[in-house]
């Protein structure tokens, strides 16, 4: 019976392919797998199952594995690949029974125990299927994890041609064209993700984003591409709990790492330990503060030397009334009320000041010298030992 039914696998084969290709919808795409080529598949698997019918032996599951392997190549979901596996049994067995019925000698007793193991044949070469699907499919993720990593890489770095970034754009899920921002938070431990659930949050509210996980920090380039899209964007990270310096809108996916370094300025200039988010264009003077630390200690020292040689006490005075002075927008009234004193102690400690940097403060060069100076001792980490 097998004998003769292989001499007709050809034919098998084909009727095999048709039916599944009625069947199961994922297998009508000629373009993802042509009939030719189901074909094949489906004279291969059935020749296996009747040569061991055949001759005994150990099992040969080649082609079954070869199946799970070429399906999930092809993008063809694992259950549909089982499903069609199950029909091609399922026709190939009623060949068998209807080949059977031409050999009176073919006792039904024979046929219990050929149906017991041509079951137990099909199941073992399905379960060949779906291992090696899985495998395959596990492969071909980490090949894409891979690539996908290596891209967002690329544009963090800047090592990306203009040639290659509409395909970056293309296979990250982003669109070819700005306004996108840069986020950075800081982690707390190695391997942490602060950010966690921010990426779910965004594409939710349809904010395309690519990740990239650092020992000591988390970025993110996120696409913005409404006029809401920035307010919502902030909101999300508002709400992951972790501090967080966001860069200016870029149009480019070339100017990304700018964008990062914008970004990783504004988390080095918030204030404070707690949690928030530091947007760079809400202070740019801060930041150009923070982008040269060296420069603006400089700075800090030629401007204030003469109050922060001052005793402690008297230092931190000024200096905190200074600061609360340029909050206030030059108001000693304001500044009075924040500091809980009188309007005419805040402008005795500001000639005071005047008096020992020979700066008047009526003078816009001076006030810009001594803000961007006192952003240089107030800033994360400036100052700290001589308060």
């Amino acid at each position: 019976m097998a004998a003769a039914l292989q001499a007709g696998l050809p034919e098998l084969g084909e009727r095999m392919a048709l039916r599944i290709r009625a069947d199961v919808a994922a297998y009508q795409d000629e373009s993802l797998i042509p009939l030719d080529s189901l074909r094949r598949s489906c004279e291969a698997n059935a020749a296996l199952i009747l040569t061991h019918v055949r001759l005994g032996g150990t099992p040969d599951a080649s082609s079954a594995h070869e199946t799970g392997r070429l399906r999930a190549e092809q993008g063809v979901p694992l259950a549909d690949t089982l499903h069609a596996y199950r029909i091609g049994s399922e026709l190939l067995w009623t060949e068998i029974l209807a080949e059977a019925r031409r050999h009176p000698e073919v006792t039904d007793d024979l046929l219990v125990s050929q149906s017991t193991m041509f079951w137990s044949l099909s199941g073992l070469f399905a379960e060949a299927v779906a291992v090696a699907y899985r495998e395959t499919a596990a492969e071909l993720t980490s090949r894409g994890q891979a690539r996908r990593s290596a891209l967002v890489e690329a544009l963090f770095t800047g090592i990306i041609t203009d040639r290659t970034l509409w395909e970056a754009a293309r296979e990250l899920g982003l669109p070819e064209h700005g306004p996108y921002a840069v986020a950075v938070a800081g982690t707390g431990a190695l391997g942490e993700e602060p950010l966690a659930g921010a990426e779910a949050a965004l594409r939710q509210a349809h904010l395309p984003s690519v990740w990239r996980l650092l020992p000591d920090e988390q970025l993110a380039l996120i696409a913005l591409p409404t006029e809401t899209a920035e307010r919502t964007c902030l909101r999300v990270l508002r709400d992951a709990r972790a501090r967080v310096g966001f860069s200016p809108a870029f149009r480019s996916l070339r100017d990304t790492p700018r964008a990062l370094r914008f970004a990783r300025l504004a988390l080095a200039g918030l204030e404070g330990t707690a949690p928030g988010v530091a947007r760079f264009d809400d202070n740019p003077l801060a930041m150009v503060v923070a982008a040269a630390p060296a420069e603006a200690a400089h700075l800090a020292e030629v401007v204030l030397r003469p109050v922060l040689d001052l005793p402690a006490g008297e230092r931190t005075r000024l200096l905190r009334t200074l600061e609360h002075w340029f909050a206030a927008t030059g108001s000693a009234a304001a500044t009075a009320r924040n500091l809980f004193v009188h309007p005419n102690t805040v402008r005795y400690r500001l000639r005071r000041v005047e008096e020992l940097t020979g700066r008047s403060l009526s003078d816009p060069r001076a006030l810009a010298d001594m803000g961007a100076a006192l952003l240089a001792v107030r800033g994360p980490g400036a100052g700290a030992s001589r308060e």
